[in-house]
Order: structure tokens, then sequence, then C-alpha cells
């Protein structure tokens, strides 16, 4: 059979694939009348066998695209697959998240170690030389008096409750936003995620420098530790996301570089999924504890709060190691008996 002449006999099939589909997507399964839903998957069958037919003779472009779509959208649903579950989910944030940073632990090292290395270049740099400041320090605190503030803020009452809802939320996205960007650049071979870290720990670093030069760094640290453990941490994960996405490009492992690609992209996903967590609670504590400024609350409470969530923070990531560590203590104990 000539393609023309096939594609003349097959198409009132096609249409009413087409037909069938268009009332599925837009009313739901259940709209479909029993006998519809039987036609439904013979049609499916029917179209996935003329799809082969034609990519086997090399046929029309158009038709081939046409007639894939028609056959994704029948398969899409068809097998909807399964709904995530509240358990899997709770299975994943408690214990496969943590498995899965152990096994990328060492994405997580360079990440950690390229936020510090910017951090210290920062806090030298405005060392060296403060006139540095409008290269190195965030706009947003260049015209701020790090002695004016700590004053202006031990007069004040503090925000509202309301006033701290909003910042949490606004802290809470951008702070997602900066998390997914350093996971988006790693398809830049890891250049822009590398770049991102360090840039990010360098106006850290600059702006301590800043408050220490005016004999305010427990103020600084007091304000910025509480949520900065958990936020920094999630970023440095998201920045190891970004660098398992590089390793598919440049170390693809004798696999096609696409196919290694979308390989490490599943567990790089789930690593920055996996942030979301962190983000939540740095975003709450930055809203809340991290705003309330000496004398109401004090630079030991604040610091000391900061050093109980950042052991809480590396106790849950380190939870996979402490049970690999649990497991092969009691096969040691099993083999000397």
């Amino acid at each position: 059979m000539e393609m023309p002449e096939f594609i003349e006999a097959r198409r009132p099939r096609w249409q009413s694939l087409e037909t069938l589909l268009d009332k599925a997507e837009n009313q739901g399964l259940r709209a479909l009348e029993l006998e519809e839903a039987r036609s439904l998957g013979r049609l499916y069958r029917a179209v996935s066998s003329d799809l082969l037919w034609v990519r086997a003779r090399s046929g029309s472009a158009d038709v081939s695209e046409y007639l894939n779509d028609l056959v994704g959208r029948a398969y899409a649903l068809t097998y909807p697959g399964e709904r995530p579950r509240l358990a899997d989910v709770w299975g994943f944030v408690s214990r496969g998240f943590p498995a899965l940073l152990r096994r990328e632990w060492r994405m997580y090292a360079a990440s950690v170690l390229l936020f510090l290395a910017g951090a210290g270049f920062g806090y030298l740099g405005m060392w060296v030389d403060p006139d540095a400041a409008p290269y190195l320090v965030p706009a947003e605190h260049l015209t701020l008096d790090p002695v004016s503030r700590a004053a202006q803020e031990a007069a004040n009452d503090g925000a509202s409750a309301q006033e701290q809802a909003q910042f949490t939320t606004f802290l809470f996205t951008h702070n997602i936003q900066v998390a997914f960007l350093a996971f988006a650049l790693g398809i830049t071979a890891g250049v822009g995620t590398g770049i991102m870290l360090f840039s990010n720990g360098l106006m850290l670093g600059a702006l301590a420098q800043v408050y220490t030069a005016k004999g305010l760094a427990g103020w600084f640290w007091a304000w910025i530790l509480p949520h900065g453990i958990p936020e920094i941490t999630a970023i440095c994960i998201a920045g190891a996301a970004g660098f398992v996405i590089a390793r598919g490009q440049v170390a693809p492992r004798g696999l096609p570089r696409g196919l290694a690609l979308r390989q490490e992209a599943v567990g790089a996903i789930r690593l920055l999924f996996g942030t979301l967590v962190l983000f939540v609670l740095a975003g709450f504590i930055e809203g809340t504890i991290s705003q309330i400024h000496p004398p109401r609350l004090s630079v030991l409470f604040k610091v000391s709060f900061a050093l109980f969530v950042g052991l809480g923070v590396y106790a849950y990531l380190g939870s996979d190691w402490i049970r690999a560590g649990r497991r092969a203590s009691r096969e040691g104990e099993g083999l000397a008996r």
C-alpha cells in the first residue's frame, strides 16, 4: 500500500481517536460512555500500529508527528501512573533524601568549598581594601551603616505577625529562585553553578567584614546564623544538584551524553526537591527569630539557637551515615559470634 492510500484509509480512525481524546481530556474519562471507553482502547492500539507502519517506511514527518502526538495523549490517559502518596513523600524526606545526599557527598563538599572560598575572598577583600565595597557588598547594604542599623533595631518593637508572615513568604520564594538557578546553571558544565556559589559566598564574607570592622561581629552572626545554616546548606545542595547535571555532560562514563544527562537529571531533581524542607525552615526562622535583635533576644541566645538548629539539620542530613554505621556494627557483632 502506498503512503497516500494508507493515509486516506486510516484517517477516519485517527480522527475518531482524536475526538475521543479531546472529550476525555476536557471532561475526564468518566465522561466517556462504556462503548466509547472500549473504542478508545481499540483505537489506541490500532493507531500505535499505524505509527509503526509509517516510521518503518520513513513516511511523512508531519504524519509521523501527528500520530505520535495521538499515541502519546492516549498513553497518558490509559496509563496515568500512580498518584504520589503521603507515605511515599514522607519516605523520601525522611530516608531517601539523606541517602541520596550521602551518595552525592562529593558534589556537596565541592559546593560548600566553593561557597566558603567565596566567603573568605570577600572577607579578605574588604579587609584589605574597604573601597571595594561597591563590588563586593550587596547593593541594598551599601548605604546602611551597621552601627545605626543596630541602634535602630534595638529601639524598634519588631515586626507584626502579618509583616513576619509576608517577609517569610518573600524569603522562601527568593531562596527557591536562587536554588533553582544554581541547579539550572549546571547545564553550563557546572561553571555557572560554581560562579554562583562563589559569588553568594563572596557577598556574605564581604558583609561580615563590614560589620566586624564596626565591632558588630557578634550582632551580625546572631542575625545570619539562625536561618543561614539551613539556608546556605540548601543552596549548596542545590549547587550539588547542578554539579550532578554537569557530570552527565563532562563525564558520561561511556554512555552517549544525552543518555548520561537524562540519567543524572533524575538524581539531581530529587536532590533539588529535598531542599524544600530546608528552605521552609530557613524562611520561617529568617522571618521571625533572625529579625528579633538584641536586646529583645541576646546574641548568646540567637547563636545558641543557631547551633541547635545546625545540629538538627546535620543530624537529619547525616542520618543515612548513622544508619549505615549501625548496620555495619550489627553485622560486625554477628560475625564475631
